[in-house]
């Protein structure tokens, strides 16, 4: 199955997107058929913020017709942030749109957590992951997520993260686990990477971003097919 994904939002997501699914692809011993198209971070940033959907659905279906154009089966953004507009996208789109957010309930039953926290865009951690969570419970540290928020959104425009950040956001899924009983911390943030690859904290982390890798990887080896994964809503 030929895969589309919506990149750049931001840039240094979509780089491990493609580094993961490619390497997942060739652990199954499959070959990848991969298109992407490279969006504006900048665009996005602003309509999320606004909560202004249509706007930003219109910019994706137009992206996801060139996708279609190229070739692609279904498509994927490389963004759960991005998934706020998906309602308005999914009416606009000329193909199917593999969820980032829906597959990840069942993932954490699944492993046995019922309690999660979340690290990403303030979107993401205000609406717990745009209740979309049903056999799970999410938390998050609410008296600091516009400053959580911020630190993840200049992270993401930037495709770096200093010191200071990844201090902070590891000290703040520390903390969810200590005072709010939370399992495992969950990067429901594309970018998170950033800040967490090669680190130890001591707690659980679940990487969403692995999570829908897998989902398209079982897709674009035959493994799976469109009617048997979770669409976006």
């Amino acid at each position: 199955m030929h895969i589309g994904l919506i990149g750049g939002i931001g840039v240094a997501a979509t780089v491990v997107y493609y580094q993961r699914l490619t390497a997942a692809v060739d652990h199954m011993g499959g070959k990848l058929d991969l298109t992407i198209s490279h969006g504006d971070i900048l665009p996005l940033i602003r309509n999320n913020l606004a909560d202004d959907r249509q706007p930003q659905a219109e910019i994706f279906a137009r992206q996801i017709d060139r996708l279609r154009d190229a070739g692609c089966d279904c498509i994927a953004l490389t963004s759960l942030g991005a998934h706020y507009c998906v309602s308005e996208m999914n009416e606009l789109s000329s193909l199917p749109v593999i969820s980032g957010v829906a597959p990840l309930d069942e993932y954490f039953v699944s492993q046995g957590v019922k309690r999660v926290g979340l690290l990403g865009t303030r979107s993401v951690m205000t609406t717990r992951l745009f209740g979309q969570l049903k056999q799970t419970e999410a938390v998050a540290l609410d008296d600091e997520i516009d400053t959580l928020g911020q630190s993840y959104q200049d992270i993401a425009v930037a495709g770096t993260c200093t010191d200071e950040q990844r201090v902070q956001l590891l000290d703040a899924g520390r903390r969810m686990i200590v005072n709010h009983n939370a399992q495992a911390i969950v990067l429901a943030g594309t970018d998170l990477n950033l800040a967490f690859d090669n680190q130890s904290p001591e707690y659980t982390v679940i990487d969403a971003l692995d999570v829908h890798v897998s989902v398209l990887a079982d897709l674009a080896t035959g493994r799976r097919n469109l009617d048997e994964v979770a669409m976006s809503k």
